[in-house]
Parts: structure tokens; sequence; C-alpha cells
């Protein structure tokens, strides 16, 4: 009886430490976020905001500038966790990459997932894919959090899909002129909600009132852009100190959203030369910044 009562005390002692080792392993594991964008209601809400129009062909919306003020926000919300990537969802004719789709799809942890577009311009199989992709990563434990900026009722069934495997989804909106932009059973469903005014969307949304970047001095070559990124790197390095500048360091390739308005601002200054929606000359500013602050630390 004794030598029973030994063996299942030893058997208890060794499922505790099984268990004790499986619990500190799980601590471990660093959480994971991501980001989902639904890109049509993206600029059509965004679009209405700041340029007074859904329509796509009135307005340039700077969409790498956007996305890193996306991803510097979820840093800031999701402190403790790492970004998994940000998806970027959107219609094409026969799922055909555009020039910007491509460009946005060549932008660092971003993946772009491509709907049809219909004769009336209108998404399909948006939504499905969104539900597809959430509830995939959420169901094999890839994220921990997603953050949806949408507003379709559509998307109700992919939070529910989500939140079944444990996910937490929060959602993500834009400021509406009136009334609301985002279905209330979206709203009601998830684990939290944020929006974005005018002021978060002022900098990546110009209406195209005339060729937004035509100039008498012509386009710069990605060469001359990224010479003044470096330019700008030594003058804020010996105005701002070495301190300030090296905590940006960690966070390569990505700016905080309001220095990288500032390196924005001040190269169209020097360039005489506006960068807005141009994302390949944005990367070679940034680029010629990181490669100066790189080489004096």
């Amino acid at each position: 009886m004794n030598d029973d009562l030994a063996a299942l005390s030893a058997r208890i002692d060794r499922t505790n430490e099984l268990l004790q080792r499986m619990l500190a392993e799980v601590a471990k594991t660093p959480s994971t976020h991501a980001i989902f964008v639904d890109a049509g209601y993206l600029y059509a809400a965004a679009g209405r905001l700041v340029a007074g129009t859904e329509d796509r062909r009135a307005f340039d919306l700077d969409a790498e500038g956007l996305i890193d003020a996306l991803i510097d926000t979820a840093r800031t919300i999701f402190a403790d966790s790492r970004l998994l990537r940000v998806y970027w969802y959107d219609g094409a004719r026969r799922r055909i990459h555009t020039a910007e789709q491509q460009s946005i799809a060549e932008l660092p942890d971003v993946k772009v997932r491509l709907g049809n577009l219909n004769s009336n311009n209108q998404q399909k199989g948006v939504d499905s894919l969104i539900r597809s992709d959430l509830e995939s990563l959420a169901r094999h434990r890839a994220i921990s959090d997603a953050a949806l900026l949408g507003g379709d009722e559509d998307l109700v069934s992919a939070v529910e899909a989500a939140q079944g495997y444990g996910a937490r989804v929060h959602l993500w909106g834009i400021e509406a002129p009136e009334g609301r932009n985002q279905a209330e059973p979206l709203l009601w469903e998830v684990d939290s909600q944020r929006t974005f005014d005018l002021d978060f969307f002022k900098p990546y949304v110009s209406r195209r009132a005339a060729p937004a970047h035509e100039t008498a001095t012509g386009r710069p070559t990605r060469e001359d852009v990224r010479f003044v990124g470096a330019q700008i790197a030594a003058k804020w390095l010996a105005a701002r100190g070495r301190d300030t500048l090296v905590e940006l360091l960690p966070g390569h390739p990505y700016l905080p959203g309001s220095v990288d308005q500032d390196l924005l601002v001040e190269a169209e200054g020097l360039l005489q030369y506006s960068l807005r929606g141009q994302a390949d000359l944005r990367r070679a500013l940034r680029d010629g910044f990181w490669d100066h602050l790189q080489t004096q630390y």
C-alpha cells in the first residue's frame, strides 16, 4: 500500500514538473500581433475625411508613410509584442497588381492580398481573404492580437473566427465627417476600438487639384534623394545630439511617425519637390538617412 502511494506521489511530482516546464516555455514565448488593412475602406474613409471624396483618382495616398504610422501605433499599443506583418487587402481586375499595389507589396513586413474588382469598381472576395487569414493565424497561434482597419459588417465572421481560437481583435477606424462608417455589429463584436482622426491622416492624403509632383526642376533621382537623406541625418545629429538619434537604431528600418514626417518635410524643402505618393523616393530618403546614422555608430 505504501509502495503504491509512493509511486502515485512520484507520478504527481513528475506531472507537476512537466506542467511547470510548459508554463515556463509559454511565459518565454513573445506575444505577436498583425495589422489587417481593408484598403477599400481605407481609401473611401480617408479620402472622404481629408480630400472630401471617395474617388481614388482624385487624391494620392502615401501608403508607405501610412503603413509606417500604423506600425508605429501598434508598437505603442502592443508594447510587449512583436509584429508578424501588415496584411493589405485590395481589389484588382483579374487579381493583377497595379503599379501602386506592387510598390506596396515590395515594402518590408507587408503582404498584399488581392480580391477581384468588378466592372463597377467594387471589391469582391476581400472579406473572405481577411477571414481566412485571421482564422488561420489565430488557429496556429501565430498571433495573439489582431488590429483590423475596416468597417464592413461582413467582417464580423472573421472576428468571431479569430476570437474562437483565443486571439483578441482590435478594430481600428477612420473618423467620419458625418455619422458612422463602420457597421454596428462589427463594433459590438471586437475586443477594443480606436478611431484615427483628421490630423492623423492629413500627412498621407493629398488631393490631386493639379499634378502633385510636377515642378520646374523635374523629378530627382533616387541617388539625389538618398544624398539629401544623409544630409538631413548629419544635420540632425549635430542639432539633436547623438543620444537622441541613437534611440532610433533598434527600430530600423522603421522611423517613428513624427520623425518620419519631419524628415519628409525637410527633404521636400531641400529638393523643392513633393515626395508624397512616391514610394521609391521615400525609401531612398530613409535609406540615406539610415546609412549615415549607421556609419556613425
